[in-house]
């Protein structure tokens, strides 16, 4: 697109309505009934989720729907199930028997099927080998993998026993990975010989190997995947296929208490270690197939495609969970979506005829930084649904996946929520929910979102304040696994009676919500607040941009000055007449309080490994502190010194 404005754009597209063809067969295919439901949801929320849970299967239905003693929260109290019953063993009964569950493509290009009744006989086996190897309900395991359909089986198998898992990202390195398991007291480590990436072996069983020296590791469950040397300790160590081989082929799935514990997923701290945030069985299942089937308008014969890995919490409910709850077929993909060409994703959605794609906002930007080209190459028309996870995409990024990817026909889910939540929180319905380019649109049907000041009274229309959840939700965090302490301190007490998320956000004149990310985002220049995510986007908007990044560092005179970093498109250069360039489009697009105070170019910005970019280290750069923090989840640790290098040399 042109340089237009930001403003101009979404003048010109103020609402997308849903195509008419898709709202006639949508779950929720108008605002009125997305209204209805959603009124039903708030005057009776217990009612409303008893209705939603009920659609799973209970062994032991419950006694209470909701115990609340602010802020913990018990769900479905008394009632027992078995998660992976709900995800394999009840579809395997049925019908769908022969219907594909997981569809797997490696990146060097191995293709596998694995209908519901092969999945269902892998998934008894698992649980009878890990029963072998010693675990037992209640015992972690660490589960550290690429992403193939073995990943999926092992937390399906923990699942089956109620044996707590704790998934960890494969690109994690071994003293990542060795904080995770010294923190959950692993007791099992399942992992791979190795994984492919961008055509390298990633040495998992290596990585393990160093990790496990000293912890609570007894055992480690190795799956052949890439057939390359690798150090071996019997009898420590034993093959995936051996003890499959040797496993029992029937597991009667025992059911377990709702509130038993899932698994603990661990994401960043600002400082310190890593927190693991914990998630029981009932209330989370409940939500991710709740959200999986309202929010993609999930049908039976869709391909449903989430691109994130399976140690993100949106690979655990929309990779795994949420999918296999109800019946759906899910894709698995290992490896880089530019191996061997930039048109990887768009091949794979091609020939797999997927119809739900769903993605993160850096990977669409790097999709319009590669060119349209690639895309047009390919049939993309079994598309029907397209998603955007992790960040607030901007207009410009959305209006691209629109057109390029969705033929201007496909709906657009721009979804909220966090590894805290377990599921989707804000979202469009397609069908129902007219969209507007970057922005989540409106609470789900249950979700008591708010946007509020410090003192915990209601925003007024665009005015930027904190978003919280007033009401409790299913699939919420209980705890941080081994720290109740710095949960209560770090969700419940910013303001007061509220589940705070760290985000703000900010509600237009149709009720609309726009997330300005992390708090800690929003500058503060000269009195005014400033969304990071507003200057970003114009920067976004120019053509010679490919990505940036905004933060504020401290400033005598204003409080807070803005310091831009910017990736120029192939083939830019990059000088001081494009810095002044940039400067005064922003100040064409927001005004001359935005203008950048500093604008340094990057080849690379900071990224976690599920390409969220790590501005709080753009921030510990631009005001020129040593100080790091946590940084276990950073992909490259290169790009990090490359800039604190360049930044103080200019300096």
């Amino acid at each position: 697109m042109s340089s237009t404005s930001i403003q101009s754009v979404l003048q010109e597209t103020r609402l997308f309505p849903p195509p008419a063809d898709f709202a006639e067969g949508a779950k929720v295919g108008s605002m009125a009934a997305y209204e209805a439901l959603y009124e039903r949801a708030a005057t009776d929320p217990e009612g409303f989720w008893a209705e939603i849970a009920s659609e799973l299967r209970w062994d032991r239905p419950w006694t209470q729907v909701l115990d609340w003693k602010l802020p913990d929260a018990r769900w479905f109290v008394g009632g027992q199930l078995n998660l992976a019953a709900n995800c394999v063993d009840r579809h395997a009964a049925s019908w769908r028997r022969n219907k594909a569950a997981i569809l797997f493509e490696g990146e060097p290009g191995d293709t596998r099927v694995i209908t519901y009744g092969q999945l269902h006989r892998d998934v008894q086996r698992a649980a009878n080998a890990l029963l072998d190897l010693g675990v037992a309900k209640g015992d972690f395991v660490a589960i550290y993998m690429p992403m193939i359909p073995e990943a999926a089986i092992a937390m399906l198998a923990c699942a089956r026993i109620g044996a707590p898992h704790t998934v960890v990202f494969g690109g994690f390195s071994a003293e990542a990975l060795r904080d995770r398991i010294a923190d959950s007291r692993a007791k099992v480590v399942i992992t791979a010989d190795g994984g492919w990436r961008r055509g390298q072996v990633i040495p998992l069983k290596d990585n393990v190997d160093r990790a496990i020296e000293g912890t609570t590791i007894e055992r480690v469950l190795v799956v052949k995947r890439c057939a390359n040397a690798i150090a071996w300790h019997g009898p420590r160590d034993v093959w995936w296929h051996d003890a499959m081989a040797a496993a029992a082929p029937r597991h009667d799935a025992p059911p377990h208490d709702s509130e038993h514990t899932l698994f603990s997923l661990y994401t960043s701290g600002t400082t310190g270690k890593p927190k693991g945030i914990l998630h029981t069985t009932g209330g989370y299942l409940t939500n991710a197939a709740y959200t999986t089937r309202l929010v993609f308008d999930l049908r039976d014969e869709d391909v449903f495609w989430c691109t994130a890995d399976i140690g993100w919490v949106t690979g655990h409910s929309y990779v795994v969970y949420g999918p296999l709850a109800n019946g759906a077929t899910t894709l698995m993909y290992e490896g880089a979506p530019n191996q061997p060409g930039l048109d990887r994703f768009w091949d794979i959605i091609e020939r797999w005829g997927v119809t739900v794609f769903y993605t993160a906002p850096t990977a669409i930007r790097a999709f319009m930084r590669w060119g349209d080209e690639h895309p047009a190459k390919h049939d993309l028309s079994s598309l029907r649904l397209l998603g955007s996870v992790g960040e607030p995409i901007n207009p410009e990024a959305w209006m691209w996946y629109r057109k390029a990817i969705g033929g201007d026909r496909c709906p657009i889910v721009d979804t909220w929520w966090q590894t805290e939540t377990g599921a989707i929180m804000i979202s469009p319905l397609p069908g129902a929910t007219p969209t507007k380019p970057g922005s989540a649109t409106r609470p789900l049907p249950g979700i008591a979102a708010d946007i509020v000041r410090k003192d915990g009274t209601p925003c007024g229309v665009n005015e930027g304040g904190f978003l919280v959840v007033r009401r409790p939700w299913p699939s919420m965090l209980r705890t941080i696994f081994g720290d109740h302490e710095r949960f209560v301190t770090t969700y419940f007490s910013e303001v007061d009676g509220c589940y705070f998320a760290g985000d703000g956000a900010r509600r237009d004149e149709d009720g609309y919500f726009w997330i300005m990310g992390r708090v800690d985002d929003v500058i503060n220049v000269a009195g005014h607040r400033l969304s990071t995510m507003e200057v970003e986007s114009a920067l976004v908007s120019h053509p010679k941009v490919a990505e940036a990044a905004v933060v504020g560092r401290p400033d005598e005179l204003k409080g807070q000055a803005i310091v831009a970093f910017v990736t120029p498109r192939s083939g830019v250069v990059a000088n001081e007449e494009l810095a002044k360039e940039l400067r005064e489009h922003v100040v064409a697009q927001i005004g001359a309080l935005a203008r950048p105070e500093d604008l340094r170019f990057a080849e690379a910005l900071p990224k976690t490994r599920s390409g969220k970019i790590m501005r709080r280290l753009l921030r510990e750069i631009a005001s020129g502190s040593q100080s790091r923090g946590d940084t276990t989840t950073l992909e490259d640790q290169g790009v990090l010194e490359r800039l604190a290098s360049t930044f103080a040399q200019e300096e």
